[in-house]
């Protein structure tokens, strides 16, 4: 029963380990690239416009939003599958095991927005980067914990990828909620239709994806125009994918989520991580990083998530909420809590979507979020080193 638990896991932790190593480097060449001697070409190439279709019948979109928009919507879609799964089907199906998690994952995005509030609440317009540095990134995070082998228990790596999945929904509440804009109502009346096709599918057992595809196609660019970000098209056509509980073989999420898998952890979210975190480090000093924003970020980042998931995972588990993770301890569960700052690539997707009207605070963004995770991924790693089992 426990191997067929923990078997997902384990799968999803060999891809994102191996993933996050391929991200640290897109950001390391973004931030080469864009402080050398063709950052001109970098940052010039990210504005150029590209269309799909005809000036009169297409899609244009600049580089940056073919990657933010669509790309991205991708990995919402991706990312809802394993979200839906787990539900339906793993950690988070039973409530025992998932109380603790969401527990922390709470108190996770909560701290860091409250930090990040503190600071800029005199500023209208960077207090509307509050969501940033609630954010955790699964492939960074597990990628530093695949460095520690069998150091580290299976029971926390269950723990850290089901918080940050948990996260990622919080995320995803957040983008459609707080980061949409003036909502057109036509075009919500076209998502409706296009979701009651899409549980029409699902109701009638449709068998093949590319019904769903067409359907998907068409609520992404409703979506698009609507107001409401166009990510969110790619949560809503995954929550209406058939799941077989019963015979996984023949299940459409979990053939959809492992074709992805690879295209997701190797293409999209490196490719985002190139495009996203390129910033001129140019005149940049510590003083820098006490303006408003990226202080607000590195707090929320460093201190804001590992004291919301410890606090409340040490209280839920003390008042028997919740059990400790199995072979785990308080010093190694603590470090976790840490690694749980490594925001990247939600943070920085989220930071795109506080400022898309403001772009000047987007250097501070990037600066913020990459010390933030930066710091969080060095303390916590030597934790771990420290207090792990060898």
């Amino acid at each position: 029963m426990i191997q067929q638990i923990t078997k997902p896991f384990k799968y999803f932790f060999k891809l994102e380990a191996a993933s996050g190593l391929v991200l640290l480097f897109a950001a390391i060449l973004a931030l080469i690239i864009s402080n050398g001697q063709f950052s001109d070409i970098y940052f010039s190439s990210l504005e150029k416009y590209i269309i799909l279709g005809t000036k009169e019948f297409g899609l244009k979109l600049s580089v940056l939003h073919w990657i933010n928009d669509v790309l991205m919507a991708i990995f919402f879609f991706f990312v809802s599958l394993e979200i839906k799964r787990e539900f339906l089907q793993g950690e988070l199906s039973n409530p025992k095991q998932a109380m603790l998690p969401i527990i922390g994952a709470v108190g996770g995005m909560a701290v860091p927005a409250l930090i990040y509030i503190m600071i800029n609440y005199s500023d209208s317009t960077t207090l509307n980067g509050w969501a940033i540095p609630s954010a955790t990134d699964i492939a960074f995070s597990l990628g530093v914990l695949s460095l520690l082998g069998k150091r580290v228990p299976i029971s926390l790596k269950v723990f850290l990828t089901a918080l940050a999945i948990i996260d990622d929904l919080g995320a995803i509440v957040i983008i459609a909620f707080f980061y949409s804009g003036n909502i057109e109502i036509k075009y919500l009346i076209l998502i409706l239709v296009s979701v009651i096709l899409l549980v029409g599918l699902n109701k009638f057992k449709v068998k093949s994806f590319i019904p769903f595809l067409v359907v998907g196609v068409f609520l992404w660019d409703f979506t698009h125009q609507s107001g409401i970000h166009a990510t969110i098209a790619g949560v809503l056509l995954a929550l209406t994918i058939p799941h077989n509980i019963k015979n996984n073989k023949e299940s459409m999420l979990l053939k959809l989520e492992h074709s992805l898998s690879p295209y997701v952890a190797f293409g999209i979210m490196p490719v985002f991580a190139f495009a996203n975190a390129g910033v001129s480090l140019e005149g940049l000093t510590f003083k820098t990083l006490l303006n408003p924003v990226p202080l607000g970020i590195v707090l929320g980042l460093f201190f804001g998530k590992q004291i919301g998931v410890f606090v409340l995972s040490y209280i839920s588990i003390k008042l028997k909420f919740a059990d400790k993770p199995t072979g785990s301890t308080w010093p190694a569960l603590y470090a976790v809590s840490i690694l749980t700052g490594i925001g990247f690539t939600m943070s920085l997707f989220v930071g795109n979507l506080a400022f898309a009207n403001n772009l000047e605070y987007m250097d501070g963004v990037k600066i913020g979020v990459l010390t933030g995770s930066l710091m969080s991924t060095l303390f916590g790693y030597f934790l771990l080193l420290i207090f792990s089992k060898k």
